[in-house]
């Protein structure tokens, strides 16, 4: 095997298990597929490639651990880890090291997976970009607040990454990267350790290849594999096509993509069109205002005592937070509401197929709006992130699978099956071409 960095996480473990391949010489093709890139990517806060090399030769003297013995998985960088600096995307905590590692992080280390090193989130996982570029186009934002993670998977340097999400943090960036990215049910697997934005709208997510890697990542994660594993959909299965109240809002080309996707998928499954109710309408408001509001008071201290080292972007943002305190109450009952109704959404599918993302990955002065992802952060249902459908660029543009709440492996299940329908889709030619 000359190069194994490209493989996915089961497969590495598959191969290291069976003798074909050690940790040691895995972590070493990433450590390498990494500094090729590095340069340009910028994916990555902290790397120590010895302390990297050395935990994987201390797995291949090991009995194996669990699923993901010997695999190198990166770490978000407001993830602890107590054996590297984390420092939040911030200068504030440049010198910060925890003690102890997130809870996230050392179920990992259970199972055998090796920590490469922490990736580039943006600052305090809110919406100042840090510094990482799309793979394929550093012009481009590969999307936030999990930067890092989402390139340094989708430019084939590791197969496993760890982000966090609040409004969009993992879907938008794997849609953004042409990766899948899972986002589970909330309170799934616990964020102790876990630098908090939102106390109610948290989540830790998975980077991975394939589904199947997102899958095992999160069952390791939440210590409950079970949850994650795939279901039965059927010989038939039944599939939503979920436009969202905020179908307006994506580019005319993104659409088009969309309904032809819907159409590719139409062939191995059930297709129904599932429109939400009236009052979800008024959730991606009700998340903003909540977490506007939870930011505030989750950032107060590096606001008190260091307000001159936060960005001008993200002093602005914890500004208005605090202006909608009165609006709080009213936007966590929308949301109760809303939850009550999820069971009647789910009645005639057990998932749906929704927009991700408004288009390709803008510039990369921004992270992109996390829109289309607000109202299923804010309702805790796992959300996937299946890549295969291009824009008129060339660029990925990520389509999202939703299940009910603690449906998680339907979720997975779906997006698996789905992603080869996204791929079939012919992407549609550049604005103001011609077709011959």
């Amino acid at each position: 095997m000359t190069d194994a960095s490209s493989l996915s996480a089961l497969a590495a473990a598959a191969a290291i298990r069976d003798g074909e391949l050690t940790s040691e010489q895995l972590v070493s093709d990433c450590l390498a597929a990494i500094d090729a890139r590095e340069d340009t990517l910028h994916a990555w806060a902290h790397l120590d490639p010895d302390q990297a090399l050395a935990e994987a030769r201390s797995r291949d003297t090991e009995p194996s651990r669990g699923p993901l013995h010997g695999v190198p998985v990166g770490v978000k960088d407001l993830i602890d880890t107590a054996d590297l600096p984390t420092r939040y995307g911030s200068s504030i905590h440049a010198d910060h090291q925890p003690e102890v590692s997130a809870v996230a992080v050392t179920r990992l280390h259970r199972a055998g997976a090796v920590i490469i090193g922490k990736t580039v989130t943006t600052e305090f996982a809110v919406f100042t970009p840090g510094p990482t570029t799309h793979p394929l186009d550093p012009a481009r934002t590969p999307g936030g607040s999990s930067s890092g993670s989402a390139a340094a998977v989708a430019a084939g340097t590791i197969p496993l990454a760890l982000g966090t999400q609040t409004a969009g943090s993992v879907v938008r960036p794997a849609s953004f990267c042409g990766i899948f990215g899972g986002k589970p049910t909330y309170g799934a697997i616990p964020t102790a350790g876990v630098k908090l934005c939102s106390t109610t709208l948290d989540h830790v997510g998975a980077f991975g290849r394939d589904a199947a890697d997102v899958a095992v990542a999160l069952g390791v994660m939440a210590e409950d594999p079970d949850r994650f594993r795939p279901t039965d959909l059927g010989d038939q299965p039944r599939i939503g096509f979920c436009r969202t109240p905020w179908w307006d809002e994506l580019e005319p080309a993104t659409r088009s993509l969309l309904e032809a996707a819907a159409t590719s998928l139409a062939r191995i499954a059930d297709v129904v069109e599932v429109e939400l109710p009236p009052e979800f309408a008024g959730l991606v408001s009700a998340q903003e205002i909540i977490m506007g509001v939870e930011v505030s008071r989750s950032l107060a201290w590096e606001r008190q005592l260091h307000g001159d080292q936060l960005s001008d972007q993200l002093r602005t943002y914890l500004d208005a937070g605090e202006s909608l305190a009165e609006r709080y109450d009213d936007a966590t009952a929308l949301a109760e509401r809303c939850r009550a109704q999820l069971p009647a959404v789910f009645a005639a599918t057990p998932a749906l197929l929704a927009p991700s993302v408004l288009g390709e990955p803008p510039p990369i002065a921004t992270t992109g709006d996390p829109l289309l992802c607000r109202a299923w952060t804010l309702l805790g249902t796992p959300t996937v992130s299946v890549p295969g459908l291009t824009g008129p660029s060339g660029l990925p543009v990520g389509a999202q699978v939703i299940a009910a709440p603690d449906d998680d492996g339907t979720a997975l299940t779906a997006a698996a099956l789905i992603a080869p329908a996204l791929a079939a889709v012919t992407s549609p030619p550049p604005s103001g071409s011609t077709t011959p």
